[in-house]
Parts: structure tokens; sequence; C-alpha cells
């Protein structure tokens, strides 16, 4: 007998999802799609990226993301409200092979890469982060959450910060990914653009700057995080217009210790201080 299948229409797509409960073997060519998706050509090449374990999965569904396809080891994992039937099944052993993470979860979605659209002019009324050669998935990803919760809408990256699509980043993003917009230009020229045609202001953080928490923040402008060993670089931060630090608080007369801090941590202080800034 041949399969039972259904059809299910979500967000204006139709997809073929087999009902049956028994568990199948993931096919070689999706065994070597998914591999492949661990790098960035790859992901360009085919418009896809990977996202694993079941909140996740089902945030980005939430948020409107559309799948490739959904390899699960339970039926009824998808919660989504709006995506009716059940992904293809396959054994936890089957999820193991293919899986980028050291603890495997019981659901692996490829999802098509969002189409987002950035002119110049859109950022004109609201604060935007600038990510000025980021590096680390795991800093990329707690960025895109604090941008989420703070409500910050856009996050323009210079060329050579890591991809957004890069599994890690996915998985640290906690699913922000499917609710903040990113787009990939030159830095340096972007600033300049913003301060000399919009007006906006042009923040960065340094060790010698006005102290953050005694400045008057206003609610646009543009917020510039350097690379994690090497700062802002030189040709962005001379559009930079306020230099902001986050002052040490050293025990005693002790000025030893850290010299700086983390990215993901210092853009956690300063975007809660902007918002601050604004409430009070």
């Amino acid at each position: 007998m041949g399969s039972l299948c259904k059809e299910t229409k979500y967000i204006g797509y139709n997809y073929n999802f087999a009902t049956k409960d028994k568990a199948k073997m993931v096919g070689k060519s999706k065994k070597k799609l998914i591999a492949s998706l661990s790098q960035k050509k790859y992901r360009d090449k085919h418009g896809l990226f990977v996202a694993e374990g079941p909140k996740l999965v089902n945030d980005l569904l939430d948020s409107g993301l559309s799948p490739e396809f959904i390899i699960c080891t339970e039926k009824n994992i998808i919660l989504n409200s709006r995506f009716h039937g059940v992904a293809e099944l396959s054994e936890a052993s089957e999820i193991r092979k293919i899986s980028f993470l050291k603890t495997p979860q019981n659901i692996l979605c490829v999802f098509q890469k969002p189409e987002t659209s950035f002119t110049f002019g859109d950022h004109s009324q609201s604060m935007s982060l600038c990510l000025d050669g980021i590096q680390d998935p795991g800093n990329m990803g707690t960025i895109l959450r604090l941008a989420d919760w703070f409500g910050i809408s856009s996050i323009i990256c210079s060329p050579d910060t890591v991809d957004v699509f890069n599994p890690k980043v996915v998985q640290a993003s906690m699913g922000a990914l499917g609710r903040v917009n990113l787009h990939y230009t030159p830095m340096a020229e972007f600033c300049k653009k913003s301060a000399q045609e919009l007006n906006l202001p042009v923040f960065g953080t340094f060790m010698n700057g006005e102290n953050i928490y005694k400045s008057d923040l206003p609610s646009k402008g543009l917020i510039i995080l350097g690379n994690e060993g090497k700062g802002i670089r030189p040709e962005t931060e001379q559009y930079i217009t306020r230099k902001l630090t986050i002052p040490r608080f050293p025990k005693g007369n002790n000025s030893s210790g850290m010299e700086s801090l983390n990215v993901g941590v210092a853009a956690a202080i300063v975007c809660s201080e902007f918002k601050r800034s604004i409430l009070s």
C-alpha cells in the first residue's frame, strides 16, 4: 500500500507530509543537503538554513518563516496552530547522524532563508545596532536576543560579521532571528551617510568616553559594537559622533582586573541604558 498523505496549507505554501506512524531513515540526498548547510556558501546557494529543537523550530514557524522540510521523532511535536499535519518521522539515531548539536534534540527543520529588504533611511527614526566585525556566533546570537528584547527592529552588519544563518548563531538566537531584520553593508560608509544625510548620532563604546550612566541618550541613532578582539575599526570610528564608556567599579583601590567586557555583555548594558534614558 502507498503512504497515506495529506496536503497542508501553511502561510501560502503547500506541504505534503507522511502521516503514518512508522519512522523512516533520512534519505542520502537530505543528509548531504543538511551537512552542506554548515557552510555559508551552500546556505547562500540553496537559500536554506537549519534550526533544531522544539522551542526554536516552533518560534520560527510562529514568526512566519517557511520550512523546506522537517524531521522529528514525535508525531505531534509541531505546536503551531496554523500548521496542520506532521513532519517526516525518524528515529532518534537518525537525527543524531544529521544534527549539528552536541546533544541532538527531537526535531530538525530546514527553513527557507527569509527575504528581507532594507532601504537607506528606514532607520532614520529609530535606534539601530551596528555590528562592526563581530565574529563569535554566540555573541551574535546574544545580540539578536537583546535586540528582540529591547524592541530594536534592525541590526546592520559589516560584510565580515558572522553569518546570521550560521547554525550556532541560529541556535543561540533562540528564535529572535525571525523577529529582527538584519542587513549586511560596508559599515564605515553606512555610518558616514547616516550621520551626514540623516543627521543621526553615531555612538560607540570605548575605554575613554563619557560615562554612559550620566549621559542623556536619545531615542534614535546608531550604536556601534566592535570586533571581540580589535574593537571598532578606525575607518568606522572616524564617523562616531559620541564616544561612551561603561565605567568599572573596582574593589577598593585595586585597579587591576578585566580590561574590557564581552561584547554581548556590553551590548546588554548599552541597550538597557538607552531604553532607560527614554523612559526617564
